[in-house]
């Protein structure tokens, strides 16, 4: 033991934080035990209830020679021009607990010899001696000579140095562009890239930290007769890539991996630190172990009927609850990571919480004003688009799918126009349109023959009142001929009416044109445009911009967990036979259906200006505020994400300025580079070749890179994920599956429709067994956790040493507050209807912060869930 035996002030005092395996081994408490899901519950109440000792008996257990550091020059060369390695140095007493570290962090006192010759330390070498692997948190220096106080802020984990083929290394916090990396570490910042890149081959171990690409080749099981098509690598079915993991192929299919445990690079897996892996992983207790059970409780114990019979029956979901047996909820309730997900009470059922969307207004979702209103302020605000030319045309190739060309006339909309014309509608740009022929009319064929499902591709025209909301004047109905899709498309128009079957006939015509958008924006809005085009970025990142990179200080934070929740995701939602396939309408064409839209996906668009006027919602005018002005003036997603998207491009101007006086700079940073070619040539691959792909010359190019980044993986996500059960949770509102057309006269099924609109409704749309899978996974994916970290936080306030860099970041701290107040005032205006409209509920995706929940609000700064 070095502590207490040598003169201190000749040695350089440190503060390790660490968090030993036992506290933080979420496999522990959540393994199934051999008696099965009760073993679950055991195995999770007995390591809760052990926590705060186990945390105690494992520091007490790195006393010792256990843990090793050796410091690394910043300022001092070896003979071969590396930084000075200085003496091996163990960790010495624990300290007391230290009121600014969280409730699970143990803090022990470090000595290092040290000697003017040595320079100022830059990084450091650390081995762990014991069989478990630890998370470091962070490594602080106190008075250093002409420098002070130095932090490593780490965040890792570090397993037996035998794993490694080289000993960890962690650099201090300072910022440094590749040409001016101090020079003794500029070989150290050249090998732990290497290290993190690989060399491509090898099955990936737990303990790995490899980021590497590969395509979706693991969503089938072909061995089981269910394979699903490769995505990315081809033309037919491009994709972005995701992590590789080099796992066995399958007998049937060379070319696909084995499903199961899902690999990604251990750093990335640190969610275990954080309450929302509980929800994570109440994912996998969901398909896993809660919705078989449920299952067999509807149809096997038939303890309540797989239909619902009325809205009343609906919403008793969340003011009554379902009867469920004894044992069932005994095996759902104690799930640590469902507890907050389900509520049972002494009487057997099982309740959710009520949506926002109905807990001031039960029946307002019915109307046409909220059905139009959600089109620009719910939960997928950003397909509509400004119509130019009537009537609607296609982009499907005729020769595959026959005229697509809308079926929908003049005359059918100008009824409902207030008395102005098509024509003087189109020149005033009061026309739009949901339009979702395109997308969905290639599958349909497919879709319909699923065992259930009976879907239309939509058409949804809107007018733009002069009140400033949106009214739906007709919606057209598309099924493929009989004879064939090159047939084109046979197609019904249903107008709006108030009163009698027609009434009723239109209201199902807006539960299929939402059963269209649900599918859409869950496969497409959400999964494709932000989860899965991330995943590339959050790869190159790290195999190509070291942690002293600006860069990477700058965008780190916004891939927090993307990594893990997406390997979550092909393992339990989007896979085959997954939660995704069983509850939305393409079923096991879902992900198929978003390769076909990624091929039209075009990087540059993502940004929000450019995606307004893509979709003609908006016209460039330099007079107007953010140098657009937008068609809806009312258009909360809009007008709240422009307020959002100018904070973030300024402070990531603000920020690049500080390390890129000139694009020559730009040019030269060879890190930089290499990371914006791979993004592209291997990331993006099967769109590699496009010209839109930003050159990255200029600094121009790379503040519009980074803003987009972090506005995909903060604010867009946001708006496109949090909404999903305050709007979904309540089914009827937002239904998920179709399963059967608009009845013909003459059928038992129009009779029906005659004589209870309710039971015809229901019939359509989603059942119940489907209906609770939705409920329980959307309302996972729609809370937050209690230490989210949201857009203008970081999760260490050492995240740099730039004084510059830490100003123009509070800054933008205080922008987003100025944005939350602006954001208030407006949901608070009578005048701006489409802030709240009939249900009531404030538009609030975009407020930057939240409280810990279901909240309808808070931006995090990734996709962390």
């Amino acid at each position: 033991m070095l502590g207490g035996i040598f003169d201190k002030g000749q040695k350089i005092k440190g503060t390790v934080v660490l968090m030993p395996k036992n506290v933080l081994d979420f496999n522990a408490i959540t393994s199934i035990g051999k008696d099965g899901v009760t073993g679950t519950v055991k195995d999770v109440f007995g390591v809760a209830t052990d926590l705060a000792g186990g945390a105690l008996d494992a520091a007490t257990s790195f006393l010792g020679q256990n843990v090793s550091l050796h410091l690394i020059s910043a300022t001092q060369a070896d003979a071969s021009g590396k930084g000075k390695v200085g003496k091996k140095t163990y960790l010495d007493k624990r300290l007391p607990t230290l009121p600014t570290l969280g409730a699970r962090q143990d803090a022990f006192s470090i000595y290092f010899e040290w000697d003017a010759n040595f320079g100022i330390p830059g990084a450091f070498y650390i081995r762990n001696y014991t069989t478990d692997e630890f998370f470091l948190v962070s490594v602080t220096l106190e008075d250093i000579p002409n420098r002070g106080t130095i932090h490593f802020v780490c965040n890792s984990w570090v397993y037996n140095f035998k794993k490694y083929e080289k000993d960890r290394i962690f650099f201090v916090n300072d910022t440094y562009l590749p040409s001016a990396t101090p020079a003794p570490l500029l070989k150290y910042r050249q090998e732990e890239l290497e290290t993190l890149r690989g060399d491509g081959t090898g099955k990936r171990q737990e303990y790995d930290r490899i980021y590497d690409y590969d395509v979706y080749n693991d969503l089938g099981n072909p061995d089981g007769g269910d394979p699903r098509p490769i995505l990315g690598g081809s033309v037919i079915h491009p994709y972005p890539r995701r992590v590789r993991t080099g796992r066995e192929r399958t007998r049937t299919d060379p070319n696909s991996e084995k499903p199961g445990s899902i690999y990604v690079p251990r750093d990335e897996n640190f969610g275990h630190l954080k309450s929302s892996d509980f929800l994570m992983y109440g994912i996998k207790s969901l398909s896993q172990t809660v919705l078989p059970l449920l299952k067999s409780a509807i149809f096997d114990l038939k303890v309540t009927s797989s239909e619902f019979k009325s809205f009343d029956d609906v919403r008793s979901l969340y003011e009554g609850g379902i009867k469920l047996p004894t044992d069932i909820l005994r095996q759902i309730s104690p799930l640590p990571a469902l507890k907050e997900i389900f509520r049972t009470d002494g009487e057997n059922t099982l309740q959710f919480p009520p949506p926002h969307v109905i807990q001031v207004k039960k029946s307002e979702w019915m109307t046409d004003e909220e059905f139009a209103r959600e089109v620009i302020a719910g939960v997928n605000p950003n397909v509509v688009r400004r119509l130019q030319e009537f009537p609607p045309k296609s982009s499907l190739d005729p020769s595959l799918y026959g005229d697509q060309t809308s079926t929908i006339t003049k005359e059918d909309l100008e009824i409902n126009m207030d008395g102005v014309t098509v024509d003087e509608a189109l020149a005033a740009k009061r026309l739009f349109i949901l339009d979702y022929q395109d997308a969905f009319f290639p599958y349909l064929t497919r879709i319909n023959s699923l065992p259930v499902a009976r879907a239309y591709a939509t058409r949804t025209i809107l007018f733009l009142k002069d009140d400033g909301t949106l009214k739906p004047l007709a919606i057209e109905l598309s099924k493929p001929h009989p004879g064939g899709d090159n047939l084109g498309p046979v197609s019904k128009v249903v107008l709006p009416a108030l009163v009698g079957v027609d009434s009723t006939i239109w209201l199902l015509a807006k539960a299929h044109v939402i059963v269209n958008d649900s599918g859409y924006h869950q496969l497409m809005s959400h999964w494709l445009n932000t989860h899965a085009v991330m995943e590339p970025f959050a790869i190159a990142t790290n195999r190509h911009l070291s942690v002293l990179h600006p860069i990477y200080k700058l965008l780190y934070p916004h891939y927090r967990d993307t990594i893990n929740i997406n390997g979550l995701a092909r393992q339990s939602l989007i896979n085959a036979g997954g939660i995704i396939e069983q509850s939305f309408l393409p079923g096991k064409y879902s992900i198929e259906m978003s390769s076909a839209v990624y091929k039209n996906w075009v990087f540059t668009d993502q940004a929000l200006p450019a995606d307004l006027v893509k979709r003609r919602v908006a016209v460039e005018d330099p007079s107007s505020p953010h140098g657009l002005r937008l068609l809806i003036k009312d258009y909360p997603y809009a007008v709240d994400g422009l307020e959002i998207w100018d904070a973030i491009k300024s402070w990531v101007q603000e920020y690049v300025s500080l390390y890129y006086p000139t694009d020559v700079a730009v040019q030269q940073d060879t890190e930089l580079q290499a990371w914006w070619k791979e993004v592209v040539e291997k990331g993006h691959a099967d769109l590699k070749d496009k010209p839109w792909w930003p050159k990255m010359q200029t600094i121009e190019a790379l503040v519009k890179s980074c803003s987009i980044i972090v506005w995909t993986a903060s604010a867009l996500h946001a708006a496109v994920n949090f909404g999903q059960y305050p709007y979904g949770g309540y089914i009827v509102n937002r239904p998920t599956l179709s399963r059967r057309f608009i009845p013909e006269p003459g059928t038992p099924e129009y009779d029906e429709m005659v004589s209870s609109y309710q039971k015809a409704y229901l019939k359509t749309i989603t059942p119940k067994f489907e209906t609770l899978i939705d409920l329980s996974v959307i309302e996972i994916l729609s809370r937050h956790a209690s230490d989210e970290v949201y857009l203008g936080q970081r999760d260490t306030p050492n995240w740099t040493t730039d004084n510059k860099a830490l100003e123009a970041f509070k800054r933008f701290g205080s922008k987003l507050t100025e944005i939350e107040g602006k954001i208030n005032a407006r949901n608070s205006d009578p005048s701006l209807r489409n802030r709240s409209g009939p249900v009531q509920l404030p538009y609030t995706l975009l407020h930057r912060s939240s409280e810990e929940g279901l909240t309808f609000k808070g931006i995090p700064n990734s996709i962390s869930i």
